[in-house]
């Protein structure tokens, strides 16, 4: 593990002296942790998803709303005998899951904790990531994660390499996607409605990109079909943290006409899941990581 390869990086760093492409240590770098009222509802239920926000990233996505604890910032070094604690306590205060928000870069790590902590969890343990995630790693927490909840970000290399520095992004996702259908298969829900088991894909419409979204629900309906996993439809973007993007384009807000468009395909290829109102694009749904 000191030798840091857990992701599609392949960094090689050690990261005890030396942080990699995640501007992450070795030990958990967490910036919040609490109950979080705003993934999917099935996710959420009554009280919220116990949520573990962990600092850095391995992606350098140019709109990133977390780019405060993403790039490296605010984060409080964790025990893993802490962080099990945590999780525990967030089961204690009636969360509806345990959400690890970026857990990529500290998977291996994770894989302990959450064996320890799994005999006494009565909820599920879902995986919240950017989707650019190496197979292998995956692996070794088959029989740990319940959910899987993914970004899917690009179709297109060129725009992957422009917006998040990872130019063999779909590829990558495609296989990793692969390795979650394998462990959990298709979802399951709980008595209370919430969901047990499966996979969500999430999907961001940025604005002036409608096409690679459009791109991205055909390559997804062809290669997995369209009832393997649920797919969350997000129209949350907002250019609040985007002020220095690469693409002026996403300095504007995303239009009704970009969404619903992409909506209409998803709708016809025969998508179910879950979509987002307007309203959802205001940075107030951010988390306060100062807290």
């Amino acid at each position: 593990m000191s030798i840091c390869c857990q992701c599609p990086r392949n960094c090689g760093v050690n990261r005890e002296n030396r942080q990699g492409f995640c501007n992450s240590p070795e030990a958990f770098s967490v910036a919040r942790v609490g109950l979080h009222a705003w993934e999917e509802p099935v996710l959420s239920g009554a009280k919220g998803a116990g949520a573990v926000f962990f600092a850095g990233c391995n992606l350098r996505c140019a709109y990133c709303q977390n780019r405060a604890i993403s790039r490296g910032g605010a984060g409080d070094r964790m025990t893993a005998d802490a962080l099990a604690a945590a999780i525990l306590g967030l089961q204690e205060q009636g969360a509806a899951c345990i959400d690890l928000v970026t857990p990529t870069h500290y998977a291996r790590q994770l894989e302990p904790v959450l064996r320890a902590v799994r005999p006494r969890l009565r909820i599920p343990v879902v995986y919240n990531c950017g989707g650019y995630e190496s197979a292998e790693t995956l692996r070794a927490l088959d029989g740990l994660i319940d959910v899987y909840l993914p970004d899917c970000k690009y179709f297109d290399d060129a725009l992957a390499r422009t917006l998040s520095s990872a130019p063999d992004y779909f590829a990558v996702f495609s296989a990793a996607l692969a390795e979650m259908l394998r462990q959990v298969g298709s979802p399951r829900y709980a008595a209370d409605g919430t969901l047990a088991r499966g996979v969500i894909v999430r999907h961001l419409v940025l604005p002036g990109h409608r096409a690679d979204s459009i791109a991205v629900l055909r390559a997804l309906a062809a290669r997995f079909g369209t009832s393997a996993f649920l797919l969350s439809l997000m129209n949350q973007y907002t250019p609040d943290f985007a002020a220095d993007a690469p693409d002026p384009a996403l300095r504007r807000r995303l239009t009704s006409f970009e969404y619903d468009s992409v909506l209409d395909v998803a709708q016809k290829l025969g998508f179910s899941g879950f979509l987002q109102a307007r309203s959802a694009a205001t940075a107030q749904y951010t988390p306060d990581f100062g807290k």
